[in-house]
């Protein structure tokens, strides 16, 4: 098939998730086409099947806000016309959904389908925010096809939004062939010179993602035993996080990698993983670290009960409750085996349900039904 995908080129969840996608759909012999206004932050491997499209939004006086939408959609259809895509899969309702719309309108009578798939704080933040929420269903209303990462969002979307078609689920995923447990003494070493435990996070740093929840977490396990933290990401609350390891005098235990192509390089070598967020459709990050052996700390909200089995391989607790947190981490780092068995418990159970190889043969089995549904305008093309 020829695809093409529009995602937020930023370090976050949905953007990562929908170049992964792309990439692994090119390795099954897809064309892709990524339509976005910046390269997707990991769209480092080449391929002569994946094309990068930049989509530039001319400045002018009379706005005050350069017209992105308006933008996409232009892009979406020559990109369409010049490389015969068979349909388009936005992530991201706002305002990818709506530019696909009109890219659709204007493909007419040419056939051009549109598939949007939901990550979370557009439907959680941006959608139901008053301004944008009727816009926001609409496009949702309109997609050919609608996918939501967890269970969680899709009942959410269909209760806040009232949405009467159907949302088909389809997680989030990880490359299991990629995302392993870590061998590399030296680089550990560099870390934790006297073979201390490592714990991580990995975010976009918002505030979303109580980064400065996971710095007292480490304190509270800092005062009973050597560890190291390693902060991976940035974000709008690092100089926060930074500011706490300060005040608590956490300076040399406390490294902050900043943004990372290659995370799976990193995660494999942690002992443990936090996640302390307010809000999560599903966890990625939680399920990158499973994959690598990692058990998980995470708070029980939103889509991570469905990622994370308390008491398997990780723990949930609330949010915010640091203490209690700090109380799970201590537990499986005091261990005989570090935690090691409920890491491979964890990688066990993100094998089971989340590996890559499972989870892209239900993308293209959902864009097949999407073109069936519109033909025989649409020919396929392999």
């Amino acid at each position: 098939m020829r695809i093409g995908i529009t995602c937020y080129p930023t370090y976050g969840g949905s953007g990562v998730v929908a170049t992964e996608l792309g990439i692994e759909l090119a390795a099954r012999g897809h064309e892709i086409h990524f339509i976005s206004y910046a390269m997707p932050i990991r769209l480092n491997n080449a391929s002569e099947r994946i094309s990068f499209h930049e989509v530039e939004v001319t400045t002018y006086p009379l706005f005050d806000h350069p017209p992105y939408a308006l933008a996409l959609a232009t892009k979406m259809t020559e990109v369409a016309e010049s490389a015969s895509l068979d349909l388009l899969h936005v992530h991201y309702a706002i305002p990818h959904s709506v530019s696909a719309l009109l890219a659709r309108m204007m493909a007419a009578p040419r056939k051009l389908p549109f598939i949007t798939t939901l990550h979370g704080t557009d439907i959680t933040l941006v959608g139901n925010d008053r301004s944008y929420l009727p816009i926001t269903r609409f496009s949702i209303e309109q997609s050919d096809g609608v996918t939501a990462i967890s269970n969680y969002l899709r009942d959410r979307t269909l209760r806040e939004f009232e949405i009467k078609r159907p949302i088909e689920v389809i997680p989030n995923f990880v490359n299991c062939d990629l995302y392993m447990r870590s061998h590399d003494a030296k680089a550990r070493a560099k870390i934790a010179p006297n073979g201390e435990p490592i714990l991580m996070h990995l975010s976009n740093f918002r505030p979303v993602k109580r980064v400065t929840d996971a710095i007292e977490i480490f304190a509270l396990v800092r005062e009973k035993m050597p560890a190291k933290l390693v902060m991976i990401g940035d974000g709008p609350d690092r100089g926060a996080a930074e500011y706490v390891v300060r005040k608590k005098k956490l300076t040399r235990d406390v490294t902050f990698l900043g943004k990372q192509l290659t995370v799976q390089d990193k995660l494999g070598m942690a002992d443990l993983f936090l996640l302390p967020s307010d809000e999560e459709s599903f966890g990625l990050a939680a399920l990158e670290a499973m994959a690598c052996e990692v058990p998980v700390i995470a708070t029980k909200v939103g889509g991570i009960p469905e990622v994370v089995s308390h008491g398997v391989d990780g723990y949930l607790f609330e949010p915010r409750d640091v203490a209690t947190a700090a109380k799970y981490a201590l537990e499986i780092l005091t261990r005989p085996d570090r935690g090691r068995m409920m890491g491979e418990m964890a990688r066990i159970n993100a094998r089971r349900r989340y590996c890559s190889n499972d989870i892209i043969p239900q993308y293209e089995a959902y864009y097949e039904k999407v073109l069936n549904s519109v033909r025989p305008a649409v020919a396929v093309g392999k």
